[in-house]
Protein backbone atom coordinates (compact mmCIF):
# COMPACT_ATOMS: atom_id res chain seq x y z
CA UNK A 1 0.00 0.00 0.00
CA UNK A 2 0.98 3.41 -0.90
CA UNK A 3 1.71 5.61 2.26
CA UNK A 4 -0.22 8.95 2.76
CA UNK A 5 2.50 11.14 2.23
CA UNK A 6 3.37 14.65 3.92
CA UNK A 7 5.15 17.23 2.11
CA UNK A 8 6.58 20.63 3.60
CA UNK A 9 9.54 22.67 2.71
CA UNK A 10 12.58 23.12 4.39
CA UNK A 11 14.77 25.80 3.65
CA UNK A 12 16.74 26.66 0.26
CA UNK A 13 19.97 25.35 -1.19
CA UNK A 14 22.37 27.66 -2.57
CA UNK A 15 21.81 26.55 -6.15
CA UNK A 16 18.01 28.29 -5.75
CA UNK A 17 16.39 25.17 -5.32
CA UNK A 18 14.24 24.12 -2.38
CA UNK A 19 14.81 21.81 0.10
CA UNK A 20 12.13 19.17 0.67
CA UNK A 21 11.48 16.70 3.13
CA UNK A 22 8.72 13.84 2.57
CA UNK A 23 7.48 11.42 4.97
CA UNK A 24 6.71 8.28 3.05
CA UNK A 25 8.12 5.46 0.69
CA UNK A 26 6.46 6.72 -2.44
CA UNK A 27 4.96 5.20 -5.37
CA UNK A 28 7.04 3.59 -8.14
CA UNK A 29 7.68 6.41 -10.44
CA UNK A 30 8.15 3.47 -13.40
CA UNK A 31 5.17 2.29 -13.28
CA UNK A 32 3.82 3.88 -16.17
CA UNK A 33 0.16 1.31 -16.15
CA UNK A 34 -0.54 2.54 -12.71
CA UNK A 35 0.32 6.07 -13.33
CA UNK A 36 -2.19 6.17 -16.15
CA UNK A 37 -4.84 4.52 -14.16
CA UNK A 38 -4.11 7.27 -11.61
CA UNK A 39 -5.31 10.13 -14.07
CA UNK A 40 -7.88 8.35 -15.16
CA UNK A 41 -9.19 7.68 -11.56
CA UNK A 42 -8.25 11.36 -10.99
CA UNK A 43 -10.38 12.56 -13.92
CA UNK A 44 -13.24 10.89 -12.78
CA UNK A 45 -13.13 12.10 -9.38
CA UNK A 46 -12.40 15.83 -9.90
CA UNK A 47 -15.55 15.90 -12.62
CA UNK A 48 -17.59 14.22 -10.23
CA UNK A 49 -16.67 15.96 -7.04
CA UNK A 50 -17.22 19.35 -8.74
CA UNK A 51 -21.40 18.61 -9.25
CA UNK A 52 -21.30 16.75 -5.55
CA UNK A 53 -19.89 20.58 -4.44
CA UNK A 54 -22.67 22.36 -5.68
CA UNK A 55 -25.75 19.86 -4.33
CA UNK A 56 -23.82 19.98 -0.77
CA UNK A 57 -23.86 23.53 -1.42
CA UNK A 58 -27.32 23.71 -2.02
CA UNK A 59 -28.53 21.24 0.65
CA UNK A 60 -26.67 23.57 3.29
CA UNK A 61 -24.28 21.02 4.05
CA UNK A 62 -20.78 22.57 4.67
CA UNK A 63 -19.08 19.45 6.53
CA UNK A 64 -19.46 17.15 2.89
CA UNK A 65 -19.32 20.16 0.86
CA UNK A 66 -15.76 20.95 2.38
CA UNK A 67 -14.50 16.77 2.20
CA UNK A 68 -15.85 17.02 -1.37
CA UNK A 69 -13.22 19.92 -1.80
CA UNK A 70 -10.50 18.05 -0.29
CA UNK A 71 -11.14 14.71 -2.67
CA UNK A 72 -10.82 17.47 -5.45
CA UNK A 73 -7.61 19.04 -4.83
CA UNK A 74 -6.33 15.04 -3.66
CA UNK A 75 -3.04 14.37 -5.26
CA UNK A 76 -3.21 18.05 -7.01
CA UNK A 77 0.37 18.46 -6.18
CA UNK A 78 2.77 16.18 -6.20
CA UNK A 79 6.32 15.62 -6.13
CA UNK A 80 8.45 13.17 -8.18
CA UNK A 81 12.48 12.53 -6.98
CA UNK A 82 14.54 8.99 -7.38
CA UNK A 83 12.00 7.08 -9.26
CA UNK A 84 9.43 7.75 -6.77
CA UNK A 85 6.13 9.73 -6.17
CA UNK A 86 5.05 11.79 -3.23
CA UNK A 87 1.87 13.43 -2.77
CA UNK A 88 -0.60 13.90 0.10
CA UNK A 89 -4.07 11.63 0.11
CA UNK A 90 -7.75 13.04 0.97
CA UNK A 91 -8.22 9.58 2.32
CA UNK A 92 -12.36 10.12 1.89
CA UNK A 93 -14.60 6.64 0.70
CA UNK A 94 -16.00 8.78 -2.48
CA UNK A 95 -11.91 9.64 -4.03
CA UNK A 96 -11.72 6.92 -6.63
CA UNK A 97 -7.37 7.41 -5.81
CA UNK A 98 -7.67 6.58 -2.20
CA UNK A 99 -9.88 3.56 -2.80
CA UNK A 100 -7.85 1.86 -5.19
CA UNK A 101 -5.27 2.02 -2.46
CA UNK A 102 -7.28 1.12 0.30
CA UNK A 103 -8.52 -1.88 -2.03
CA UNK A 104 -4.82 -2.96 -2.34
CA UNK A 105 -4.34 -2.65 1.48
CA UNK A 106 -7.13 -4.72 2.14
CA UNK A 107 -6.93 -7.47 -0.22
CA UNK A 108 -2.95 -7.64 1.20
CA UNK A 109 -4.12 -7.71 4.55
CA UNK A 110 -7.24 -9.60 3.98
CA UNK A 111 -6.23 -12.72 1.39
CA UNK A 112 -3.98 -14.82 3.37
CA UNK A 113 -6.41 -15.63 6.24
CA UNK A 114 -9.83 -16.00 4.17
CA UNK A 115 -7.79 -18.49 1.93
CA UNK A 116 -7.29 -20.68 5.02
CA UNK A 117 -11.09 -20.76 5.63
CA UNK A 118 -12.56 -24.20 4.78
CA UNK A 119 -15.52 -23.35 2.68
CA UNK A 120 -15.61 -19.65 1.83
CA UNK A 121 -19.17 -18.51 0.88
CA UNK A 122 -20.62 -14.83 -0.28
CA UNK A 123 -23.92 -13.78 1.01
CA UNK A 124 -25.46 -10.39 0.24
CA UNK A 125 -28.70 -10.16 2.37
CA UNK A 126 -30.95 -6.70 1.58
CA UNK A 127 -34.30 -5.23 1.86
CA UNK A 128 -36.97 -4.10 -0.19
CA UNK A 129 -35.79 -0.85 -2.07
CA UNK A 130 -37.09 2.57 -0.50
CA UNK A 131 -37.16 6.41 -1.28
CA UNK A 132 -34.38 9.03 -0.62
CA UNK A 133 -35.86 10.12 2.81
CA UNK A 134 -35.98 6.39 4.02
CA UNK A 135 -32.64 5.77 3.12
CA UNK A 136 -30.55 6.92 6.01
CA UNK A 137 -32.99 4.63 8.33
CA UNK A 138 -33.30 1.83 6.63
CA UNK A 139 -29.21 1.43 6.58
CA UNK A 140 -29.39 2.27 10.35
CA UNK A 141 -31.59 -0.41 10.52
CA UNK A 142 -29.77 -2.92 8.32
CA UNK A 143 -26.96 -2.12 10.88
CA UNK A 144 -28.52 -2.75 13.87
CA UNK A 145 -29.94 -6.06 12.85
CA UNK A 146 -27.05 -7.38 11.60
CA UNK A 147 -24.96 -6.64 14.88
CA UNK A 148 -27.90 -8.39 16.95
CA UNK A 149 -26.95 -11.82 14.67
CA UNK A 150 -23.45 -11.24 15.13
CA UNK A 151 -23.71 -11.21 18.95
CA UNK A 152 -26.11 -13.53 19.62
CA UNK A 153 -23.75 -16.11 18.04
CA UNK A 154 -20.52 -14.62 19.86
CA UNK A 155 -22.48 -15.31 23.15
CA UNK A 156 -23.23 -18.66 22.38
CA UNK A 157 -19.89 -19.19 21.86
CA UNK A 158 -18.39 -17.88 24.76
CA UNK A 159 -20.59 -20.12 26.77
CA UNK A 160 -19.80 -23.39 24.76
CA UNK A 161 -23.30 -23.36 22.88
CA UNK A 162 -22.24 -22.76 19.86
CA UNK A 163 -19.78 -21.08 16.72
CA UNK A 164 -19.54 -17.80 16.23
CA UNK A 165 -19.99 -16.49 12.84
CA UNK A 166 -16.49 -15.46 10.96
CA UNK A 167 -16.48 -13.29 8.08
CA UNK A 168 -16.08 -9.63 6.20
CA UNK A 169 -18.67 -7.61 5.34
CA UNK A 170 -19.10 -3.89 3.37
CA UNK A 171 -22.25 -2.00 3.24
CA UNK A 172 -23.19 -0.46 0.20
CA UNK A 173 -26.45 1.08 -1.57
CA UNK A 174 -27.33 1.16 -5.62
CA UNK A 175 -29.63 3.61 -7.24
CA UNK A 176 -32.35 2.15 -9.49
CA UNK A 177 -32.92 5.34 -12.20
CA UNK A 178 -36.01 4.04 -12.93
CA UNK A 179 -38.37 3.82 -9.83
CA UNK A 180 -35.95 6.35 -8.15
CA UNK A 181 -35.50 4.51 -5.06
CA UNK A 182 -32.17 2.81 -3.28
CA UNK A 183 -31.48 -0.77 -2.34
CA UNK A 184 -28.89 -0.44 0.51
CA UNK A 185 -27.76 -3.83 1.18
CA UNK A 186 -24.51 -6.30 2.71
CA UNK A 187 -21.63 -7.71 0.88
CA UNK A 188 -20.23 -10.61 3.55
CA UNK A 189 -17.79 -13.15 2.91
CA UNK A 190 -18.09 -16.21 5.89
CA UNK A 191 -15.75 -18.98 6.55
CA UNK A 192 -18.57 -22.07 5.35
CA UNK A 193 -21.82 -22.61 4.13
CA UNK A 194 -23.46 -23.28 7.60
CA UNK A 195 -22.56 -19.52 8.54
CA UNK A 196 -23.73 -18.55 5.33
CA UNK A 197 -27.33 -20.55 5.85
CA UNK A 198 -27.77 -19.07 9.55
CA UNK A 199 -27.20 -15.38 8.16
CA UNK A 200 -29.47 -15.70 5.84
CA UNK A 201 -32.48 -16.89 8.22
CA UNK A 202 -31.43 -15.24 10.99
CA UNK A 203 -31.83 -12.17 8.41
CA UNK A 204 -34.90 -13.17 7.46
CA UNK A 205 -36.79 -13.88 10.64
CA UNK A 206 -35.53 -10.70 12.01
CA UNK A 207 -36.98 -8.52 9.48
CA UNK A 208 -40.30 -6.83 9.39
CA UNK A 209 -42.58 -8.62 7.60
CA UNK A 210 -43.14 -7.53 3.70
CA UNK A 211 -39.66 -5.28 4.05
CA UNK A 212 -37.13 -8.65 3.19
CA UNK A 213 -38.13 -11.17 0.27
CA UNK A 214 -36.19 -14.69 1.03
CA UNK A 215 -35.67 -14.74 -3.20
CA UNK A 216 -33.49 -11.35 -2.87
CA UNK A 217 -31.02 -13.01 -0.31
CA UNK A 218 -27.64 -14.77 -2.10
CA UNK A 219 -25.86 -17.32 -0.78
CA UNK A 220 -22.88 -18.96 -3.34
CA UNK A 221 -19.83 -20.56 -2.74
CA UNK A 222 -16.66 -19.35 -3.58
CA UNK A 223 -14.66 -20.27 -6.04
CA UNK A 224 -11.86 -17.18 -6.50
CA UNK A 225 -11.11 -15.55 -3.29
CA UNK A 226 -9.22 -12.74 -4.22
CA UNK A 227 -12.42 -11.52 -7.18
CA UNK A 228 -14.81 -12.30 -3.88
CA UNK A 229 -12.92 -9.74 -1.77
CA UNK A 230 -12.85 -6.87 -4.69
CA UNK A 231 -16.45 -7.28 -4.75
CA UNK A 232 -16.73 -6.85 -1.11
CA UNK A 233 -14.24 -4.03 -1.48
CA UNK A 234 -16.87 -0.84 -2.66
CA UNK A 235 -17.05 2.77 -2.24
CA UNK A 236 -20.32 2.30 -1.18
CA UNK A 237 -22.59 3.16 -3.69
CA UNK A 238 -22.00 2.30 -7.91
CA UNK A 239 -20.51 5.07 -9.43
CA UNK A 240 -22.04 4.29 -12.86
CA UNK A 241 -25.44 3.16 -13.62
CA UNK A 242 -27.12 2.08 -16.82
CA UNK A 243 -30.44 3.50 -17.10
CA UNK A 244 -32.01 0.37 -18.57
CA UNK A 245 -29.99 -2.03 -15.29
CA UNK A 246 -29.77 -4.45 -18.55
CA UNK A 247 -25.96 -2.91 -20.27
CA UNK A 248 -22.77 -3.52 -17.60
CA UNK A 249 -20.66 -1.44 -19.78
CA UNK A 250 -18.62 1.53 -17.66
CA UNK A 251 -17.96 3.89 -19.92
CA UNK A 252 -20.90 4.02 -22.74
CA UNK A 253 -22.77 6.94 -24.29
CA UNK A 254 -25.83 5.30 -22.57
CA UNK A 255 -24.34 5.03 -19.02
CA UNK A 256 -25.14 7.74 -16.47
CA UNK A 257 -23.71 9.49 -13.80
CA UNK A 258 -26.54 9.92 -11.17
CA UNK A 259 -24.57 12.86 -8.86
CA UNK A 260 -27.62 13.81 -6.85
CA UNK A 261 -28.57 9.84 -6.51
CA UNK A 262 -24.88 9.29 -5.29
CA UNK A 263 -24.74 12.76 -2.61
CA UNK A 264 -28.07 11.19 -0.73
CA UNK A 265 -25.83 7.70 -0.54
CA UNK A 266 -22.51 9.16 0.60
CA UNK A 267 -24.84 11.67 2.89
CA UNK A 268 -26.85 8.59 4.14
CA UNK A 269 -23.54 6.51 4.98
CA UNK A 270 -21.49 9.40 6.71
CA UNK A 271 -19.89 8.17 9.52
CA UNK A 272 -20.74 4.47 9.39
CA UNK A 273 -18.10 1.89 8.43
CA UNK A 274 -18.01 0.68 5.16
CA UNK A 275 -15.91 -2.29 5.33
CA UNK A 276 -15.78 -4.37 8.62
CA UNK A 277 -14.50 -8.23 9.94
CA UNK A 278 -16.74 -9.86 12.48
CA UNK A 279 -15.75 -13.16 14.60
CA UNK A 280 -11.75 -12.87 14.04
CA UNK A 281 -8.84 -10.76 14.22
CA UNK A 282 -5.75 -10.38 11.51
CA UNK A 283 -2.36 -11.32 12.72
CA UNK A 284 -0.72 -8.34 13.79
CA UNK A 285 1.61 -6.96 11.57
CA UNK A 286 4.76 -5.14 12.02
CA UNK A 287 4.04 -1.55 10.52
CA UNK A 288 6.80 0.38 9.57
CA UNK A 289 7.66 3.91 10.13
CA UNK A 290 7.06 6.55 7.39
CA UNK A 291 10.52 7.33 6.04
CA UNK A 292 11.70 11.01 6.35
CA UNK A 293 13.62 11.91 3.32
CA UNK A 294 15.00 15.35 2.72
CA UNK A 295 15.28 16.26 -0.79
CA UNK A 296 17.07 18.52 -3.03
CA UNK A 297 16.73 17.51 -6.29
CA UNK A 298 12.82 17.05 -7.24
CA UNK A 299 10.37 17.91 -9.85
CA UNK A 300 7.24 19.66 -9.08
CA UNK A 301 4.21 18.98 -11.02
CA UNK A 302 0.19 19.98 -10.72
CA UNK A 303 -2.91 18.46 -11.98
CA UNK A 304 -4.38 20.36 -14.85
CA UNK A 305 -7.93 19.27 -15.21
CA UNK A 306 -7.84 20.28 -19.43
CA UNK A 307 -4.78 18.23 -20.34
CA UNK A 308 -5.64 15.18 -17.44
CA UNK A 309 -2.27 14.50 -16.47
CA UNK A 310 0.09 16.19 -13.87
CA UNK A 311 2.25 18.74 -15.42
CA UNK A 312 5.59 19.85 -14.73
CA UNK A 313 5.13 23.12 -12.98
CA UNK A 314 8.14 24.47 -14.44
CA UNK A 315 8.04 22.99 -18.06
CA UNK A 316 5.08 22.35 -20.91
CA UNK A 317 6.08 18.23 -19.85
CA UNK A 318 3.32 16.01 -18.53
CA UNK A 319 3.98 12.93 -16.04
CA UNK A 320 1.71 10.20 -17.61
CA UNK A 321 0.97 10.91 -21.77
CA UNK A 322 -2.40 9.57 -20.21
CA UNK A 323 -4.86 10.61 -23.01
CA UNK A 324 -8.96 10.82 -22.00
CA UNK A 325 -11.01 8.13 -24.05
CA UNK A 326 -13.70 10.10 -26.40
CA UNK A 327 -16.27 8.01 -24.34
CA UNK A 328 -15.32 8.92 -21.13
CA UNK A 329 -15.02 12.88 -22.56
CA UNK A 330 -18.66 12.04 -23.55
CA UNK A 331 -19.82 10.41 -20.42
CA UNK A 332 -17.92 13.26 -18.28
CA UNK A 333 -19.64 16.37 -20.55
CA UNK A 334 -22.99 15.01 -20.91
CA UNK A 335 -23.76 12.13 -18.93
CA UNK A 336 -23.44 13.04 -15.96
CA UNK A 337 -27.50 13.86 -14.17
CA UNK A 338 -27.67 16.60 -11.75
CA UNK A 339 -30.98 15.92 -11.02
CA UNK A 340 -32.94 12.24 -9.71
CA UNK A 341 -36.58 13.27 -11.21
Amino acid sequence: MNNIYTLAESGTNKSGQKHLIVNGNGSDLNNNKALKGRAKRKIITQSLMLRLIDIAKEDGEPELEKAFWNTYYCQQNIITADGKLYGNYCKNRFCTICCSIRKADIINRYLPTIQKWEDPHFVTITVKSCKEHQLEAYIKSLKGTFKKIINKYKKQDQRGKGKKLIGIKSLESNFNPERRTYNPHFHIIVANREMADIIVAEWYSRSKKGYVSLKAQKTEKIWNLENALVEIIKYGSKIFTEPDLKKRAKETTTTQVYAKALYNIFKAIKGARIFDRFGFDLPERNIEKPQVKLLSHFEEWEYNIDTTDWVNVYTTEVLTGYKIPSPLIALLTNNINDSID
